[in-house]
């Protein structure tokens, strides 16, 4: 007897942008075609439609005028919830075993709804970490005012929506977090099981072989949005140590575009800013890098540490946040807990040419151990676990042929006009 396939439902608060969550559901897609996996992704975008290719089935919902922006990428859709009918006759057709969600966003609180109300389990992705976001703008805009007042005010923020955001990270069955800081967090403060989320990368896209500029002064890169949250000061600080300290041939490449970019270009000397790169161009970029400045602590993963490691681009990262799980300490790169010895790690790599070759190859052997086949996967089988969904992974089981989804009912293209 053929055992059924678990057909899942995924709300993911990003897609077309450029960013972690918006890889993981790309990855996700690309995964769910690749073994034949039935798949509904849900996600918002510049127009109403529906797609289809192979296995996978998409709706493009878009955002209306009541709004307001997260950041230069991200909006919140105050009346997102009015797309519920149409999703839901896509839905119906689907009959997701799972719905996905990966946050307490307008796309996100779509799908915990349609799960509510049909009685669907739900799982929830725990990406991106609000919280510290919160008290961090909040310490920002705040800033007019003495330290002794915004840093109460800024720290109730981040309590407040860490609490808020546990709220929501109680309704899912099921969650998933991409380290294990965090793992044990939400299974402690929500009762419900947590399980590891893992990362892959594609070596093909982000490889050293790209590298293609001359020898020329050593690049410090950096990638990501240009965020309070993210840190970037510190790179305007480390340029300035470095020249201190008579460094002078180097340059930092700052790859990203937000808020403090207009900052950075007023107090980095030495920085090209190409801002936001994509396929070949990223590659290049990435692989062109000496070393990866990564200052943020307020990431739960920093997908980009891995992307420059697949490069052969070694990573000096925070001990706060994700990215220490990434980097191996004086292997792949150097895990700093203070500004001082993140400076002194990246002009280690400036002076010492023999490390940073050694690292660069260390980098380039961890990252092509990483798969995103390995990671979802993994999870497919918290599914099977925790949700009492079919087990669809390893010997148990091998995923079915193309031409059997061919000969499951089709869904319909519909006009969500």
């Amino acid at each position: 007897m053929k055992q059924r396939i678990p057909r899942v439902a995924f709300f993911p608060d990003a897609f077309h942008e450029v960013d972690g969550v918006a890889v993981v559901a790309r990855q996700l897609e690309a995964f769910a075609r690749q073994q034949c996996l039935p798949l509904l992704t849900v996600h918002a975008g510049p127009s109403d439609e529906v797609t289809r290719e192979g296995s996978v089935t998409r709706v493009q919902l878009k955002r209306g005028p009541i709004k307001f922006p997260l950041d230069r990428a991200h909006e919140f859709d105050l009346l997102f919830l009015r797309h519920y009918r149409k999703v839901e006759t896509v839905l119906r057709e689907f009959q997701p075993d799972l719905v996905q969600i990966t946050g307490p966003s307008d796309v996100g609180i779509l799908g915990a709804l349609f799960a509510h109300n049909k009685s669907v389990p739900l799982a929830a992705f725990w990406q991106t970490n609000l919280p510290q976001y919160a008290g961090m703008r909040t310490a920002k805009a705040l800033s007019f005012l003495p330290k002794t007042w915004a840093g109460p005010v800024s720290k109730m923020a981040q309590r407040g929506s860490f609490s808020a955001t546990t709220r929501y990270y109680k309704i899912p069955s099921l969650l998933f977090a991409p380290n294990p800081e965090i793992v044990a967090e939400l299974a402690k403060t929500t009762g419900k099981p947590c399980l590891p989320m893992a990362h892959g990368v594609d070596t093909s896209v982000f490889d050293p072989k790209f590298r293609d500029r001359p020898a020329g002064p050593f690049t410090i890169g950096y990638v990501g949005r240009l965020t309070t949250e993210k840190n970037v000061r510190w790179l305007a600080r480390l340029e300035k140590n470095l020249l201190e300290r008579g460094h002078r041939d180097f340059q930092i490449l700052v790859v990203g575009q937000g808020a403090e970019e207009s900052w950075l270009r007023a107090n980095l000397q030495q920085a090209e800013f190409p801002g936001v790169l994509k396929g070949a161009e990223l590659s290049r970029a990435y692989a062109n890098m000496d070393v990866l400045a990564f200052p943020s602590e307020t990431e739960t993963f920093g997908l980009v540490v891995l992307e420059a490691l697949a490069s052969g681009v070694p990573a000096v990262v925070t001990s706060v946040g994700g990215p220490k799980y990434t980097v191996q300490h004086g292997k792949t790169g150097f895990v700093a807990e203070n500004f001082e010895e993140f400076r002194d790690f990246v002009a280690a790599l400036i002076v010492q040419p023999e490390t940073l070759a050694s690292m660069r190859m260390a980098a380039r052997q961890y990252a092509q151990s990483a798969s995103w086949e390995q990671a979802f996967q993994e999870i497919y089988q918290g599914y099977a676990r925790y949700l009492g969904l079919p087990n669809m992974t390893g010997s148990e089981h091998r995923f079915i042929g193309m031409e059997e989804i061919k000969n499951e009912e089709e869904i319909p293209i519909m006009d969500l006009q």
